[in-house]
């Protein structure tokens, strides 16, 4: 009776481990830090579709906006390290919130499992029409003759750096206006009440066919077809490119053949040619990669970024 209860014993911790080490067939939930609608949003929601006939199993999604991407990076953190719980993991809550936050709750390095590499967009520089610019070189060379006056619309830690950036590398002196609502802003552009930001490429361009405000340039390091005729920031300011990235990520702490199994499907999602289709549809390029190279580029983003925040002068607040 002894040895029977022992292997029963024995059989059911086998048992255990083997659900802790395999999704089970509940839902995964894929935490997005935005609101519904936006381009990211609805590239995650098409991603998740796809990685749901993958998995054989319903994939969520859930909107956590706010505070800069910390919201939905708390909601992650608690939860259990299964696999269960995902987070759409972007360059501001992983890469930049380090630079520019004080008493950031969390670790990037120490707090995420990275999955892997999802997408790569990027962003162009919009200005007012009341601005009396019609190309990125004449918005420098406005800006250096009237140092302090041009304003332009900070509503992330992507813009805040950027225009950093820009002023580091331009020598330019801008007039920083903190948005807390990305809409707010464009709207505040199109009005002349501020005079320029940055968008996602596809909202640029469309508010721009509407005729509603000018976009510039773009901040690839190279020109884009999906910007056609849209110069790179760096023609006139080297150096000023950035590469909007994301990613999939997991709480700290999920094992590894769960982390293989949900790369597999992640990156399977990314290779049809449907999801490719719609992607690039938003202006964003699918961006699959391994757990590791996907570990790597955070690593040297957050130590980029923090650098640039040092050298451009930008105390976390």
């Amino acid at each position: 009776m002894t040895k029977r209860i022992f292997l029963i014993s024995a059989a059911l911790a086998l048992a255990a481990s083997a659900t802790f080490a395999q999704p089970s067939g509940d839902a995964i939930r894929i935490i997005i830090p935005l609101s519904p609608g936006t381009p990211s949003d609805s590239v995650t929601r098409v991603v998740a579709t796809a990685m749901a006939e993958h998995l054989k199993r319903p994939v969520i999604v859930d909107n956590k906006p706010g505070a800069n991407g910390i919201l939905a990076v708390q909601d992650l953190m608690r939860s259990k390290p299964d696999g269960n719980t995902l987070m759409l993991g972007g360059i501001s809550p992983v890469a930049l919130n380090p630079a520019v936050i004080k008493n950031l709750p969390y670790d990037p390095r120490r707090d995420f499992t990275p999955i892997g590499g999802m997408y790569n967009t990027f962003q162009g520089y919009m200005v007012s029409n009341t601005l009396p610019v019609k190309d990125f070189p004449e918005f420098i060379a406005y800006a250096k003759v009237n140092p302090g006056k041009v304003s332009v619309a900070e509503y992330s830690a992507l813009t805040k750096l950027q225009f950093a950036a820009l002023g580091k590398l331009a020598d330019v002196k801008l007039l920083t206006v903190p948005y807390k609502i990305t809409t707010t802003a464009y709207t505040d552009v199109m009005a002349g009440t501020v005079d320029a930001t940055l968008a996602d490429i596809a909202s640029a361009l469309n508010y721009a066919k509407g005729g509603k405000l000018k976009v510039l340039a773009i901040n690839l390091p190279e020109r884009n077809a999906l910007a056609p005729g849209l110069p790179t920031a760096s023609e006139t300011v080297p150096g000023l490119a950035v590469p909007v990235w994301s990613g999939m990520i997991g709480p700290a702490g999920i094992p590894q053949d769960v982390v293989a199994k949900l790369n597999a499907a992640l990156n399977a999602a990314l290779g049809q040619k449907d999801v490719v289709e719609k992607i690039a549809a938003g202006a964003s390029v699918v961006w699959p990669t391994t757990p590791e190279e996907f570990s790597k580029h955070i690593d040297k983003e957050i130590t980029r970024w923090t650098k640039l925040a040092r050298d451009a002068g930008v105390q976390p607040e």
